[in-house]
């Protein structure tokens, strides 16, 4: 079994639950007493929040490839970053390590094709709504991306900051996620991307008429994946 480096804290709320979906996918897929091999890695989100604030782009990339190069020098054999957001600086990070880096929007793209969608609706903060970093990663693959309007993007963006990422859960909260996803599924969406990491706290557990693509689950599966090709069976 492979080590995997997560590179987590971006909130900490959903990196612990990438480290029970990581756990809980391995014991499913090899039983008894298996657990993950990992290393986690877990920054300040107050320093990189501000950072986004700010715009400071670049420092924030050059900040987490220095911890993406601790994992390696841990012993990672790769690196999942516990956060759609910051794979805006996925570039960076990945041209500082000399292991594998698993991107978030690769595996959701595989997964949606999968099931034959090439039309879906973003969730996201306003930077992975807005900005094409993450929208064209996923167009790149063929599957075309809607998204919330103008104050339905507000709307989510601050649920995520203000809420979710200091770990509340709203009802008020949840019922406006429920009525923005139904306005992009009257719209053609096929399925829905809950592009960031904390959102299926929210909305996870509700049945849409079409399906939804929980990122933290599939890239934990990713992480699962990787770790396992050419697994051993043992203690």
């Amino acid at each position: 079994m492979k080590t995997i480096g997560l590179l987590g804290g971006m909130s900490w709320e959903s990196s612990a639950l990438y480290y029970q979906k990581i756990n809980q996918h391995i014991h499913t897929q090899l039983g008894g007493f298996h657990s993950a091999k990992l290393i986690l890695l877990s920054v300040d989100f107050a320093y990189i929040e501000e950072l986004q604030k700010q715009a400071l782009w670049e420092q924030a990339g050059h900040y987490l490839a220095e911890q993406a190069q601790k994992l390696v020098l841990a012993g990672a054999d790769c690196i999942v970053l516990c956060t759609n957001t910051m794979h805006k600086v996925a570039a960076t990070i990945e041209a500082t390590i000399s292991i594998p880096f698993l991107h978030i929007a690769d595996a959701t793209a595989l997964n949606i094709l999968q099931t034959g969608c090439n039309r879906v609706g973003l969730l996201g903060t306003a930077f992975t709504m807005e900005q094409d970093f993450y929208r064209a990663r996923l167009e790149e693959q063929g599957i075309q991306v809607l998204i919330p309007n103008t104050v339905q993007r507000k709307v989510v963006h601050d649920v995520i900051y203000n809420e979710l990422c200091l770990g509340q859960v709203n009802t008020a909260s949840k019922q406006q996620y429920i009525e923005i996803v139904e306005d992009l599924i009257t719209k053609g969406a096929q399925g829905i991307i809950l592009g960031c990491t904390e959102i299926c706290m929210l909305i996870g557990d509700v049945n849409f008429s079409v399906p939804t693509f929980d990122t933290t689950t599939i890239h934990a599966q990713a992480a699962v994946n990787f770790a396992l090709t050419d697994k051993v069976k043992t203690l």
